[in-house]
């Protein structure tokens, strides 16, 4: 549509066009995320499903985009009485309420980034590198055990110095050469590898089987992994914290248990093709809250592009009692991208 000849259309004509073409956007909108919303129900079905609080910084985003409604409803308001004074301060405060919505949804990506729950490239439980599948680490003369992710010596949890130790032993292990051993200075005491059952030397500087083989490509990697899951302080599950009390796992929509370093569903231990299956399945949950929150995210740097442009407006006097209507067709679509949201967050607070 020409310029011209939408200036030429009366003002209830335009003020329509423009509605129609902002419910056409919040009705795409819908459709996407009411589709995202179904395949992540759907999607649960009969796979193993990690549930765990949402982060605290989605209160502070959700109270931030709340707000930044309150105060741009205000500000049309404010416009509709030819208070410019107001106007501008009230659209100031509705950008910088804005801005704080993103910035506490990537605080909310941070805590969960912390917790363990990554977008991508992550599973429930560990499976390469799982602690007891090919090694096991002594120390001084007693194995360290798992108990899902808490480090035991002798039924009790290691101590901070004696996990930093740990760590800084398993550190040599973290670069891997297809065509060279590790370069291992720090071995023999207080720790010494054992590799299914049978400890492993230090001959010449290299690491050697019982057998007299050096450790081979596949072995080292298989070290390396576990060294990796030492350094971020991961027993059995990616997530941290406790099973049953700082994250659940689901099962066709029951709670699974977790004894002994294996899963229980309804009382019994899991078939050894649904634990292998448990292993191998990725964290589909955490994937789709990314994807989910991540889209309104981009809605909102969006919207608030437009919101930016209307404030530019706003700051040089455009906006009165007679125009308001880019001002209002704003805001219907950020009012509906906060309602949007608690949507959101109540789906994945009673469902995830």
């Amino acid at each position: 549509m020409r310029k011209d000849f939408y200036q030429e259309l009366s003002p209830e004509v335009r003020e329509k066009t423009k509605k129609n073409l902002v419910y056409v956007g919040i009705f795409s909108v819908i459709m996407l995320f009411a589709g995202f919303t179904s395949a992540y129900y759907v999607s649960m079905g009969d796979s193993f499903w990690l549930k765990y609080p949402l982060p605290n910084a989605f209160w502070w985003s959700t109270a931030a985009i709340v707000l930044s409604s309150i105060v741009l409803q205000l500000a049309i308001g404010a416009a509709k009485k030819n208070n410019q004074g107001a106007l501008k301060g009230l659209m100031a405060a509705t950008l910088v309420l804005a801005a704080g919505f993103v910035y506490f949804q990537f605080r909310g990506y941070g805590q969960l980034t912390d917790f363990g729950a990554h977008a991508v490239n992550n599973h429930i439980l560990v499976t390469d590198g799982r602690y007891g599948d090919y090694y096991e680490v002594k120390y001084n003369d007693a194995f360290i055990e798992i108990d899902g992710n808490n480090f035991l010596l002798k039924g009790k949890a290691m101590t901070d110095q004696q996990l930093t130790e740990y760590q800084t032993f398993m550190k040599q292990f973290l670069e891997v050469d297809r065509m060279s051993s590790f370069k291992v200075s720090n071995y023999g005491k207080p720790f010494v590898l054992y590799y299914e059952n049978e400890p492993i030397g230090l001959i010449i500087g290299k690491l050697t089987k019982p057998n007299g083989k050096e450790l081979e490509y596949v072995d080292r990697l298989r070290l390396r992994d576990l060294a990796l899951h030492v350094r971020d302080k991961r027993g059995d599950f990616f997530i941290r914290g406790e099973m049953g009390k700082d994250f659940h796992i689901y099962f066709k929509g029951k709670e699974v248990e977790y004894k002994d370093r294996q899963l229980y569903y309804e009382g019994s231990k899991l078939s050894r093709y649904l634990q292998i299956k448990a292993m191998e399945t990725a964290d589909t949950a955490t994937s789709y809250l990314y994807l989910i929150t991540f889209l309104h995210v981009l809605h909102v740097i969006v919207a608030g592009i437009y919101l930016l442009r209307v404030s530019i407006r706003s700051f040089s006097g455009q906006f009165n009692s007679n125009n308001t209507l880019s001002l209002r067709m704003g805001a219907i679509f950020w009012h509906f991208l906060g309602v949007l949201w608690v949507y959101l967050l109540l789906f994945l607070l009673f469902i995830h």
